[in-house]
C-alpha cells in the first residue's frame, strides 16, 4: 500500500465454533461486526475491522489478546497470540513479544487485512487450509476465479498454499448475523391436511390442565411458606447476634469472622464485592502467622454493619504476584506499587504501601468500602505484614486509558476507535456522577485523567478512587 491515510472496511474469516463474546474479545469487534456462515463445513464467523495503510507499508488493523491461563512451554507471548488467530495476526515490530507470556496480559497485535484498489467493495482475509483451490474458494465464496487470481497475484488455478493468507474478493457483506455455531435441533415435521384435526381434539380431549395449574399453585405456595422461614430464622439469628453484642463489655474486641470466597469468585450476596468495619483486627486465617495490621483507634469505616471484609494472608498475597516479580509489576502509584496477581482463581490488582502509609491505607478503605458501582474500580480487601500493607482490587485487562491514548502502539497498546472514546467518556460520566452526587456521603475526585482510569475486557471505563 502507498496511502498512509487510507482507511477501508475489510473482513477476515476465522474458523470457530464458540461464541460471539469470545470473537469480540479476541478482535476488539462489536455484536454489529459479526456473522457468520453456519452451512459452510468447517463454518467460519467473518469478522469486520477498519484496515489502514500503516508505516510499513502493509494493511494491518490493530486488537488485543488476553493470554489465556495454560500456555505452551517455551512459548513466547508472540507465538501464543499469532496462534490463537490461526495465522491472521502478526506481532507488531520490535521484540516485545519475544519473552515468555504471563498469563493475563495483554498483548497488541496486527490482523492481516487488505483494501480493494479494484472494482470490489471489499476484501476477506481467509487463511489457506488444506484441498482448498482457486475454485473451491471460488464457489465458497461466491467470487469469481479470475477475481481470486487478480487480487492475490496467483497465475492460475493452481493449490492454495495451507497456511497463507489471501483476498477474496466480495460485493456485499459475507454471511448473515452471528450465532454461536451449534448442531441445530431437528424441526417437527408439518402436519397433513389428515392428521391435524384429529392430533388437535385428541389433544384437547386428553391433557390435564387442571392437573397441571393444580400443580403449579402448590408448588408456589410451597415456595412461599420456604421464603417465608427462611426470613424469620434470619431475623431470629442477627436479632440474636445483636443482644449477645449489646451484652459485652465496651472494652473486650468483636470477634471477626472472615468472608471466604465461594467458587473461586469475589462474588457473594448481592453479587458486589463487600468490606467495611474493622480496627485493631489481626488476620485470623490458617497460616496467617504473625502478619497484622494496626489500625489506629477511632479510625473504623461505618459502613454496612453485618458485612465483613476479605481478608488476605501475608503468604496469598506472595504467592499471587510470584514474590512480587517485576514481570508481575503493573506500575508506580503515589503511595506505593501496583503487581498482578491471581487470588483464589481471580485476577486482581494489589497495591503494596509501607506500613508509614497508615492514614492513607485507612483513608482509601474508608472510601472505597462506601462507593459500589460498575464505572468505579472496586476494592475487594486488604492484607498486611509487620511493615507493609496490600490492597487488592478488581483487575482490569486493558490496562490505563493513557496507554490506548498517547502513542499506543510503541507501547503494545492498541488505538482506540472514537465509538470506544465516547463509551469511555459515558463510563467515565457514570461513575463520578455517582460519587458525586448520589452516595450518602458526596465524594469530589479533584484528581480525574487518563491514568486514572482504567478499561476492562471489553473496554468499560472504571474510574480509579
Amino acid at each position: 500500500c502507498s496511502e498512509l491515510s487510507r482507511v477501508c472496511t475489510a473482513f477476515l474469516a476465522f474458523p470457530v465454533a464458540g461464541n460471539a463474546s469470545v470473537l469480540q474479545s479476541m478482535f476488539d469487534a462489536s455484536p454489529a461486526d459479526l456473522t457468520s456462515d453456519p452451512a459452510a463445513s468447517p463454518g467460519y464467523a467473518f469478522v469486520r475491522k477498519n484496515c489502514s495503510c500503516l508505516a510499513s507499508r502493509t494493511y494491518l488493523a490493530n486488537t488485543t489478546y488476553t493470554v489465556p491461563s495454560a500456555v505452551p512451554l517455551n512459548a513466547t507471548a508472540a507465538q501464543v497470540a499469532t496462534a490463537a488467530y490461526a495465522g491472521l495476526a502478526v506481532p507488531p515490530p520490535g521484540g516485545a513479544l519475544q519473552r515468555p507470556p504471563r498469563p493475563g496480559a495483554v498483548v497488541a497485535l496486527h490482523l492481516i487485512c487488505g483494501c480493494s484498489s479494484g472494482p470490489w467493495n471489499y476484501l476477506l482475509s481467509y487463511v489457506g487450509a488444506d484441498g482448498d483451490t482457486v475454485e473451491s474458494l471460488s464457489s465458497r465464496f461466491g467470487a469469481s476465479m479470475d477475481a481470486i487470481e487478480a487480487a492475490n497475484g496467483v497465475p492460475g488455478p493452481d493449490p492454495i498454499t495451507t497456511g497463507k493468507v489471501y483476498y477474496i474478493p466480495l460485493n456485499s457483506v459475507p454471511g448473515q448475523p452471528y450465532a454461536a455455531m451449534s448442531s441445530a435441533p431437528v424441526p417437527a415435521p408439518t402436519p397433513t391436511q389428515n392428521t391435524l384435526p384429529e392430533t388437535s381434539d385428541h389433544h384437547s380431549a386428553k391433557f390435564p390442565y387442571g392437573w397441571v395449574i393444580g400443580g403449579m399453585g402448590v408448588a408456589l405456595a410451597l415456595i412461599a411458606i420456604a421464603l417465608l422461614a427462611l426470613l424469620m430464622c434470619k431475623s431470629f439469628h442477627y436479632n440474636h447476634q445483636g443482644s449477645n453484642n449489646q451484652r459485652k463489655s465496651p472494652n473486650q474486641p468483636m470477634p471477626h469472622n472472615f468472608q471466604l470466597l465461594k467458587s473461586g469468585s469475589f462474588c457473594y450476596g448481592s453479587g458486589r464485592y463487600f468490606c467495611c468495619q474493622f480496627g485493631n483486627e489481626k488476620q485470623s486465617r490458617k497460616g496467617g502467622g504473625d502478619h497484622h495490621i494496626n489500625v489506629p483507634k477511632g479510625m473504623v469505616v461505618d459502613v454496612f454493619d453485618r458485612e465483613k471484609p476479605i481478608v488476605f494472608t501475608y503468604e496469598e498475597i506472595l504467592a499471587s504476584t510470584d514474590l512480587f516479580s517485576d514481570a508481575n509489576l503493573l506500575g508506580h502509584g503515589t503511595y506505593g506499587s501496583v503487581y498482578y496477581g491471581v487470588l483464589r482463581d481471580q485476577e486482581v490488582a494489589i497495591k503494596r504501601m509501607t506500613s508509614t502509609n497508615t492514614k492513607e491505607f485507612i483513608v482509601e478503605m474508608k472510601v472505597l468500602c462506601k462507593v459500589h458501582h460498575a464505572s468505579l474500580v472496586e476494592l475487594i480487601g486488604y492484607a498486611a505484614s509487620k511493615d507493609e500493607l496490600f490492597l487488592v482490587y478488581e483487575y482490569s485487562q486493558k490496562g490505563s486509558l493513557k496507554n490506548h491514548l498517547h502513542d499506543p502502539q510503541s507501547k503494545g497498546y492498541t488505538p482506540l476507535s472514537w465509538i470506544y472514546r465516547v463509551q469511555i467518556a459515558l463510563d467515565a460520566a457514570r461513575g463520578l456522577e455517582y460519587i458525586h452526587e448520589h452516595t450518602k456521603d458526596h465524594y469530589v475526585h479533584r484528581d480525574i485523567k487518563s491514568s486514572n482510569i482504567l478499561l476492562d475486557g471489553s473496554f468499560r471505563a472504571k474510574v480509579i478512587c
